[in-house]
């Protein structure tokens, strides 16, 4: 007797949360390390060194911007750093490392073709190696739901329902 694959017969569509994972590698820029003895950031020393900054090195990074102190820093202090990236980098975020891979899985997620998904029914699979899967899966589902027949959760043998398109009484 041949063993079928019946997961590979049906027309379900399983997804990894892995293959949104960020692709660049992710680098951070800390404006404490233009602080003037530690406490406050002078605009001129601060604008010198946004002229003398090698930003090539920044070229197709993930980058986060942040400050490790406690100092204020003056928001154009954060859209300066931001400007100089803009067409350099892959993404930059100002805030943490959690923000710019969710920031990252956001942009790989909305790089999906819909046409490819329209009434179709999909499992997001439950186990995979992503910063904030809870994240992914709500921005999958966000994205999908829209033109999926159905979400599913989990593996192809043991699925939780997550969304469901009611039919239309014709």
């Amino acid at each position: 007797m041949e063993i079928r694959n019946k997961v590979k017969e049906s027309s379900l569509i399983q997804m990894d949360l892995a293959s949104f994972k960020p692709k660049c590698e992710i680098i951070s820029i800390d404006l404490s390390k233009q602080l003037w003895k530690g406490l406050v950031l002078k605009e001129k020393e601060f604008r010198s060194w946004i002229k003398e900054e090698c930003w090539t090195a920044f070229k197709d990074k993930g980058v986060y911007i942040f400050c490790s102190t406690e100092a204020i820093i003056p928001t154009w202090a954060f859209m300066l750093v931001t400007s100089c990236l803009s067409d350099i980098c892959e993404l930059s975020v100002v805030g943490s490392k959690a923000d710019l891979e969710r920031a990252l899985i956001a942009q790989n997620i909305a790089k999906l073709e819909l046409q490819d998904f329209s009434e179709q029914r999909v499992i997001i699979k439950g186990c995979s190696d992503i910063a904030d899967p809870a994240f992914a899966m709500s921005e999958l589902v966000k994205k999908l739901q829209p033109v999926v027949k159905s979400i599913m959760y989990g593996e192809p043998c043991s699925t939780v329902p997550i969304f469901k398109r009611k039919r239309l009484n014709s």
